[in-house]
């Protein structure tokens, strides 16, 4: 065989298993499921990537399937196939790989059922809705051997990259502190009557997992967030990106040996179950982590968004400084006159498309080990979020078994309890 058949084997051979024997120069063919906003999001960037077809998008909405369809083809020039269903979507042959951008009570069964089907995923964070769903899409992950990257685009930036880097390095002495901050602004949901099931909407599909309720307009477009049935709050929501980082920066830490979290939902009278306000620490012994939402107006932190205001970010503490890293850079502060010693600033582009790029990427190379967020980190850093959401709701510390990734000693069969659902909803069971 010549070195060029050779080269054009292996490259066949390595992407054989994403369903059609690809060349080495064949773009890979996306579905994506769920098109709502950041479903829309996926769309452009896939559209935007050399490496990516989109040949199909599934919804439970038909006017936002038929939505997304207009935009891919105005887009690519070409109309994908649109499903109603996404079991259909993973069946379709022409499909390699998938995005996954439903509500967070979906994550975990639909990456599921794709790796099933023989496809390699992309879903956005939070990796799972609970404890118990991540442990089953990392076992089918590794079982089926399908690539599943998680949408924490973070570690796909080189700026927070090098931020990490810089960290692991001893910039700021050993690290000691990590702070994660949620300070968006989130207005009062108000209340609204259950009424019926909007024409073209299959809400038994969209509740999936979730107990069936009667279809309310609250627990449909984004405000599902702030439902325990199907979200996890803002902590688990725009939360989990700086959760991933506090945890990256802290040199991937994994289970804390407790946590606490409180606060409230304050101010609002309205239907939002989940908290507008909420603190979280996390004990690790020589390190802590700590993360803080606020939903109403709020002031910054320390010297950094001192207008008040929006302020999604990570703070880093070590024995002879400190960093801050969010969406515009990442600064280094030295010594006890906190002297600016490094300023490094965002690099130019959208946050999502070099994450996708690395996912397709891997995807050729059939080494999960080359996704810059594998399920693995994905799950983990969701399930910081998920311990946080236990501790809020039982109303106390817990004690964390870090073999088991189960609470133990007091509060432990309530805080366990929210680690899964006390039941799922066939035949939608995780």
């Amino acid at each position: 065989m010549s070195t060029s058949s050779r080269r054009t084997f292996m490259a066949a051979s390595a992407a054989f298993s994403l369903g059609r024997v690809l060349g080495a120069n064949d773009k890979i063919n996306i579905g994506i499921v769920g098109i709502g906003g950041r479903g829309n999001d996926h769309i452009n960037a896939y559209a935007g990537l050399p490496d990516a077809r989109i040949v199909a998008l599934c919804d439970v909405n038909q006017a936002a399937l038929e939505t997304g369809q207009a935009a891919a083809k105005k887009l690519t020039g070409e109309q994908p196939k649109g499903y109603d269903d996404m079991r259909k979507l993973f069946a379709d042959k022409d499909v390699d790989a998938v995005s996954i951008t439903t509500p967070n009570h979906w994550h975990a069964l639909s990456t599921i059922w794709a790796c099933q089907a023989g496809k390699d995923v992309y879903c956005e964070k939070p990796a799972c809705y609970n404890v118990h769903e991540g442990e089953r899409m990392i076992e089918v992950a590794r079982k089926t051997g399908r690539m599943v990257q998680i949408g924490s685009q973070s570690r796909s930036l080189a700026y927070k990259m090098k931020a990490v880097r810089l960290l692991n390095e001893g910039v700021i002495g050993k690290v000691y502190l990590a702070k994660g901050l949620c300070f968006k602004r989130r207005p009062s949901i108000k209340h609204a009557e259950d009424s019926p099931v909007p024409a073209g909407v299959n809400w038994d599909m969209f509740l999936g997992p979730a107990p069936m309720r009667p279809f309310n307009a609250l627990r449909f477009k984004y405000n599902w967030h702030w439902f325990w049935d199907t979200g996890n709050g803002d902590i688990g929501n725009q939360g989990v990106h700086e959760m991933d980082i506090a945890r990256w920066g802290l040199g991937e830490v994994m289970w804390p040996k407790s946590v606490v979290s409180t606060g409230g939902k304050y101010v609002y009278i309205d239907d939002q179950e989940t908290p507008n306000t909420q603190f979280a620490s996390f004990d690790y012994g020589e390190k802590q982590l700590q993360f803080e939402v606020r939903g109403l107006n709020t002031g910054g932190e320390g010297s950094i968004a001192k207008g008040g205001g929006n302020y999604v970010g990570n703070l880093f503490y070590g024995a002879d400084g400190w960093m801050n890293v969010d969406g515009t850079g990442f600064k280094v502060y030295k010594g006890d006159k906190e002297d600016l010693v490094m300023d490094m600033r965002k690099e130019a582009g959208a946050d999502t498309p070099p994450h996708m790029a690395n996912f397709l990427a891997a995807c050729r190379s059939r080494n999960y080990k080359d996704l810059h967020a594998d399920v693995a980190a994905g799950v983990m850093s969701a399930d910081l979020c998920h311990l946080a959401n236990a501790s809020y709701r039982v109303g106390r510390k817990l004690t964390v078994d870090a073999a088991k990734g189960r609470f133990t000693g007091e509060g432990a069969t309530e805080g366990n309890q929210l680690l899964t659902r006390p039941k799922y909803r066939s035949p939608y069971v995780v």
